[in-house]
């Protein structure tokens, strides 16, 4: 067992899908930091087998809708003075907002840059999301990998 150093004011990013990890902390903008940060790969857990954690040694502002898109399972535990205050689960949100990006390349917000990205939840079990300016489905990723 790796032991990492407790927090004492932050937050931790837990059930994260085992493997999406670094995708999660790479939209953080956890990569470039001064603030101490871990993640953890391939953890045990006893509901999936296998999971990611994101240790933040920081209170930072968090999108909780980008978190419920990436992964509707994780946990976001904030930290004070060493102990769990408060448990944020997240879940698969009804609209997102320059996440993803519209596949059609005729769709108003490929030709116009300052338009933006805006999808709605058209399938919570697909996780399907519809531009609201053309039409098209999405199950896209993340526009910022």
């Amino acid at each position: 067992m790796i032991n990492i150093a407790e927090i004492k004011n932050g937050l931790v990013i837990d059930h994260i899908q085992a493997g999406t990890g670094w995708r999660v902390f790479k939209w953080l903008g956890l990569d470039k930091v001064s603030f101490s940060t871990a993640l953890i790969v391939n953890a045990s857990s006893k509901k999936t087998g296998k999971k990611d954690i994101i240790k933040i040694d920081n209170i930072i502002n968090i999108d909780y809708s980008v978190l419920g898109f990436i992964d509707s399972n994780i946990t976001v535990n904030v930290i004070q003075d060493s102990k769990i205050t408060r448990k944020i689960k997240m879940e698969l949100p009804e609209k997102i907002e320059n996440v993803i990006e519209c596949k059609n390349p005729r769709c108003i917000t490929i030709t116009e840059r300052y338009v933006p990205q805006e999808f709605r939840l058209v399938n919570r079990n697909k996780k399907e999301y519809r531009c609201v300016y053309c039409d098209s489905l999405s199950k896209g990723t993340l526009a910022v990998e």
